[in-house]
């Protein structure tokens, strides 16, 4: 089953999934930037809304304790919008990792990730869905983020949440695959994210070639990278076989990502990379596969050990 914070649903439920967003989110401790906040309800419903017209029905929301997570306005947003919302459990990256997890060691977090995914986020109740987004610094690896990975791999195998990971430009993915592997999470139960901000085609193929999920999700953020070589990159992967570990999304972290804010909104795959695929010669089945199929099998929650 997949744990939506309305409750269960079964994997074929789901609909076509956005795998990994952010709908309430304050960065601004490190940004220092009022835009990288999102806390207006109304607009992140607005939101939703034409995510929904667009033929959207579930998003991962990772905004986790220390980036600004609200399970009770994604609880409210559920029911009130119709979309299936999947929250997390989890601790983003140095320095976001919030002051009270300073210096604690991959049984610490551990720990705490399996009691929000037993008992549900603070006082709530409410279940997370997945563990993430659990992250890494550019090219490094720092002593506090690998424990935390470490952590993530000890509370995923104990509880079949599947972990979703940030990765800085796409980097060390193969790296946090191995890790994870290595205390005991499945292959098939991760998700490297930001592999589109890659531009190393062998490094992202060797994290495919683990069996690991990969997150094509910061589509549309073309100061980082053009949309035509996420595309070009896609294609390759989808000609050696590897359509049915590929996830798409948008990241949207900031106001300005907003329709309402003059952005592309929640639903800007739906709208302009889909039929960028399409136009490519990519089939409706694989762009099913992308949406719908692999997100109900990448969210499902495994068999406990």
């Amino acid at each position: 089953m997949i744990q939506t914070v309305l409750g269960e649903i079964a994997p074929e439920e789901l609909g076509i999934c956005s795998a990994h967003e952010h709908l309430s989110i304050d960065l601004s401790r490190v940004k220092k930037d009022p835009d990288t906040i999102l806390d207006d309800e109304q607009g992140m419903r607005e939101e939703l809304e034409d995510f929904y017209r667009l033929g959207g029905r579930a998003m991962v929301e990772v905004t986790n304790d220390g980036m600004g997570r609200d399970a009770h306005v994604l609880k409210r947003l559920s029911a009130a919008t119709g979309v299936h919302l999947i929250t997390c459990t989890g601790f983003y990256k140095d320095p976001y990792i919030p002051h009270f997890a300073d210096g604690w060691k991959a049984e610490q977090f551990a720990q705490h990730f399996i009691k929000e995914a037993k008992e549900g986020i603070a006082e709530t109740g409410i279940l997370p869905g997945v563990i993430g987004e659990v992250g890494t610094s550019k090219n490094e690896m720092k002593p506090i983020e690998r424990e935390l990975l470490i952590g993530a791999a000890i509370a995923g195998a104990e509880t079949g949440l599947p972990v979703t990971t940030h990765t800085t430009l796409g980097t060390l993915g193969l790296e946090q695959v191995q890790l994870l592997v290595k205390h005991g999470l499945p292959a098939d139960q991760i998700i490297i994210g930001h592999q589109d901000l890659n531009p190393n085609k062998d490094e992202v193929l060797s994290v495919l070639e683990t069996g690991a999920y990969i997150a094509f999700d910061t589509i549309g953020k073309n100061n980082y990278r053009p949309d035509e070589e996420r595309a070009a990159f896609l294609l390759d992967f989808i000609s050696l076989g590897f359509e049915k570990q590929i996830l798409l999304s948008a990241d949207l972290t900031r106001k300005s990502h907003w329709k309402k804010h003059g952005g592309p909104g929640y639903g800007l795959v739906l709208e302009t990379f889909i039929p960028t695929l399409k136009e490519s010669g990519v089939p409706e089945s694989i762009l099913h596969q992308f949406l719908t199929v692999n997100p109900s099998r990448a969210f499902s929650i495994r068999e406990r050990s």
